[in-house]
């Protein structure tokens, strides 16, 4: 039995609501979050509670399955490259080549390399020593070079898989992974291009901040990987899977190096052999620290795998809703197209502050109505993703974990936190949109 289309809107705004109440005041888990949402709504729309809990447990296994693998071998890949040094000696390499005279510009692109595999969050950490050292040798403002840096790894961290938001999008939605990187790429680049050249304007009337006395020692003790070992466990990966999504267009006809490419493509096993190669760069390391370092990967991991999941079960129940069939028979949404994702997980990004909880939970609300949005073909979805990540940029502020990462790290102030890097955010995302709209136009 399905309920009335009232009822089922109801339901889905009281489960929205849920979650922003218990993520942005009473600050509980958000996969308790996630999962009293869906027990509400389903139970609201007449499920009955042996039908809510199996449906809840199908869609909670079916995420693990999928992108368990992923999310750990993401992971592991990107605190590997931390704990070896790798980061340091990308981030020295660029800077190298770009050169002093644009030390700001050299941290945005630091940040988006590092950002592929690295949360923006840990990333930030890693590189603030750096980015404190480079303001010290050529006189730039610390709060420039860390905006810049920071933006550099934000945009990466909401378009591009393995992070968890996109990967999870991807999964939901139905969007080939390699292909979603390279246009999620293609659209980063201009998100953090708007927000480094905002933020060089904005640093005309921005005073300069002392250097943070918790100030980071640059680089890493010891020997460092070399720079081609530092940037393979990132370009490789890429290299593979978007490989694998571009050449093989038949999976039931394949010639031997296709079926070799297919193989080495797959999105678990590039990260592995990712991981491989991260492992010959941190061959410098003790055995302890490896062991350690393997350790807090899956811990965290663990964390960011049952937000996910979390959000599979509510997208479960949503589906056993028939919320897409109901909308599809009552409401013109297909005038709406990129615009309805993108505004949803604007709104919920803006709420609760996460970027990652946004798009997933944007992620299952959609997936039903992919159709009356009309999202039909493979690219519509895989633009429907993109914009999705181009709402969860957008405004990233005083509820968000990442902002208090920058503003501590950097003893940044709060009123220059919001008057340029939230405002730095939300031209990314409205950038990011535009862009993903322009792809539309010509795929």
């Amino acid at each position: 039995m399905i309920a009335p289309l009232y009822q089922t809107l109801i339901m889905l705004c009281l489960g929205i609501g849920i979650i922003l109440l218990f993520s942005i005041r009473l600050k509980v888990h958000p996969f308790f979050a996630l999962l009293t949402a869906a027990f509400v709504v389903g139970l609201g729309v007449g499920m009955p509670v042996n039908e809510v809990v199996s449906t809840l447990k199908e869609g909670f296994g079916n995420i693990l399955k999928s992108l368990g693998l992923i999310v750990v071998l993401g992971t592991s890949l990107g605190v590997l490259l931390e704990r070896n040094g790798s980061t340091q000696v990308m981030a020295d390499y660029i800077l190298k080549k770009i050169g002093p005279k644009y030390p700001a510009l050299a941290m945005s692109i630091t940040g988006f390399i590092v950002g592929l595999p690295i949360f923006c969050d840990s990333g930030f950490i890693v590189l603030s020593g750096l980015n404190q050292s480079l303001a010290q040798r050529t006189g730039s403002k610390v709060a420039v070079l860390a905006f810049s840096m920071a933006t550099g790894l934000y945009a990466v961290h909401c378009l591009i898989p393995p992070h968890p938001g996109a990967a999870a999008a991807a999964l939901t939605i139905g969007v080939d992974y390699g292909k979603l990187i390279l246009l999620g790429i293609l659209a980063a680049i201009p998100a953090m291009l708007a927000a480094y050249f905002y933020i060089q304007y904005a640093s005309k009337k921005m005073e300069d901040n002392p250097i943070a006395d918790h100030t980071v020692v640059e680089g890493i003790a010891g020997k460092k990987p070399s720079v081609i070992a530092a940037f393979l466990p990132v370009i490789i990966p890429i290299l593979l899977i978007a490989a694998r999504s571009f050449l093989i267009t038949d999976p039931k006809s394949l010639s031997w190096w296709q079926q070799v490419l297919s193989a080495i493509g797959d999105p678990v096993i590039a990260l592995i052999i990712g991981n491989l190669l991260a492992l010959l760069g941190a061959r410098f390391l003790s055995q302890k620290a490896i062991t350690q370092s393997l350790q807090e990967s899956v811990e965290k991991a663990g964390s960011i795998l049952v937000i996910i999941a979390g959000g599979g079960a509510f997208g479960a129940i949503l589906a056993a809703t028939k919320i897409g069939q109901q909308f599809s028979e009552t409401l013109p949404l297909g005038n709406l197209g990129m615009l309805f994702p993108f505004l949803l997980t604007s709104l919920l990004k803006t709420a609760q502050g996460s970027s990652t909880v946004a798009i997933i939970t944007s992620a299952s609300i959609i997936q039903p109505l992919l159709e009356p949005l009309g999202f039909h073909t493979p690219d519509d979805k895989l633009l429907c993703v993109l914009a999705m990540g181009a709402g969860s940029m957008m405004v990233s502020h005083a509820n968000d974990a990442y902002f208090w990462v920058i503003s501590s790290f950097e003893n940044i102030e709060l009123t220059t936190m919001l008057r340029v890097y939230s405002v730095a955010t939300l031209l990314m995302g409205l950038i990011t949109f535009l862009v993903v709209f322009l792809m539309g136009l010509f795929i």
